[in-house]
């Protein structure tokens, strides 16, 4: 193939996203500590102050005193970096702590830490696939990309199961021979629609027919449960779950993934899975910062409650102005527009003249007709920022001729 060649097909695969309104821009943003939501953006007409609506530090913990404090001093006492993989000289006493508090947090023997939610699903769904070669993985058909290309890289037999549909799980967790090996991959939460996994009953078919079960928790955990362990917590069925995947990208606001399990499942990943093996493990800074997070949420609820009572403020407002919320019991706050290009023209205008950062969720994110906005109320927006977003929203649903709810 000649250069031109090679040229043209990265300018047609461009090309097919814009036309589909689907190319993203990065917004060049600089969050301001001490005062989030509030962040500086620079934009094509200089820099001005935004706030953010979009942020997956849903309770502002990227903020908190005690996290910088901790990040802080690890970085004062053992520096930047960690020095290489945890094979290697990558193993701090940071990272022995993080794994040690997060074992605990979800109630097993141990936990192994990765450098995001995305690679910790991808390495572990593919492990486990190639160590159980004839292994049945069992995905719900809403479960995130990382898990699908887990599944996907483990090249073992696969089946995909309707969104929380009980009926459709069991019927074909039935047609699978009873001394074959099962995993079933689901999520807890599903972060575009706000939806809830039946996690018990998934347990009840787990036992039933001879399955592990794998749970993806990363937009639940610290947000969720007395100590911030989960939806599985909250419920009091974490010991029912075999393999717990979390995040500290989102509700402990740092970053970095991990798994926890019993003993002998989290060696058999720690050895085998070539994703944790070959990677410089995460700054010991940013487990520091991690640890104190997750210490905190164990012993306050005073951010989940906050954050729960935001977003049922902003739920209540959006209902007021009949704008097309998509309804849910969790903090998700999706808005429908229901076509990529109105849902990027909307997020463009918002920002650029009501100062208000949101990004549109478009395809492959979310299915194609469900465009939407998705809001991210946390602890650190007040009843101003609530107000100014509603009423941006309501003049451009109008401005935009944008259907609204019944």
């Amino acid at each position: 193939m000649s250069p031109e060649k090679y040229k043209s097909v990265f300018e047609n695969a461009i090309s097919a996203l814009r036309e589909e309104g689907r190319y993203r821009h990065f917004a060049d943003i600089k969050r301001c500590q001490g005062k989030f939501p509030k962040a500086l953006y620079y934009g094509p007409d200089g820099t001005k102050e935004i706030t953010v609506w979009c942020s997956n530090d849903y309770l502002g913990m990227g903020q908190h005193p005690k996290v910088l404090k901790a990040m802080h001093e690890a970085i004062d006492t053992v520096g930047a970096g960690s020095g290489g993989t945890r094979n290697i000289a990558g193993t701090t006493h940071y990272h022995v702590e993080l794994e040690q508090e997060l074992a605990d947090l979800h109630g097993k023997e141990g936990a192994l830490l990765f450098n995001s939610g995305y690679m910790a699903n991808e390495a572990t769904l593919s492990t486990l696939a190639r160590l159980m070669p004839d292994c049945v993985i069992l995905s719900d058909e809403m479960n995130h990309a990382s898990m699908i290309e887990g599944i996907r890289q483990g090249r073992g037999p696969k089946r995909i199961w309707r969104h929380n549909d009980l009926a459709d799980l069991e019927g074909q967790l039935k047609t699978i021979n009873k001394n074959t090996a099962k995993v079933i991959a689901f999520e807890s939460l599903y972060s575009m629609d706000g939806d809830v996994a039946p996690i018990e009953q998934i347990c009840d078919l787990a036992d039933r027919y001879g399955a592990l079960t794998y749970l993806d928790e990363v937009h639940a955990v610290g947000l969720y449960g007395a100590r911030g362990g989960g939806i599985a917590e909250r419920d009091n069925i974490s010991d029912r779950v075999d393999i717990i995947e979390g995040t500290m990208a989102k509700g402990f606001g740092l970053m970095g993934g991990y798994i926890a399990a019993n003993t002998l499942i989290i060696d058999a990943i720690r050895s085998y899975a070539p994703g944790f093996i070959f990677t410089t493990s995460t700054s010991p800074v940013i487990a520091a910062g991690a640890l104190a997070a997750i210490r905190h949420l164990k012993q306050s609820d005073v951010e989940r409650n906050q954050h729960q009572a935001r977003a049922a403020d902003l739920k209540e407002m959006l209902r007021q102005h009949k704008l097309p919320l998509m309804e849910s019991s969790t903090h998700v706050v999706p808005v429908f527009v229901g076509n990529p290009v109105l849902c990027k023209t909307l997020t463009d205008v918002l920002l650029d003249q009501y100062s208000i950062y949101v990004q549109p969720i478009n395809y492959p994110t979310v299915p194609r007709g469900t465009e939407r906005i998705r809001l991210t109320p946390s602890p650190l927006h007040n009843g101003e920022d609530l107000r100014k977003l509603v009423k941006a929203l309501d003049d451009l649903w109008r401005e935009m001729k944008i259907e609204r709810a019944a």
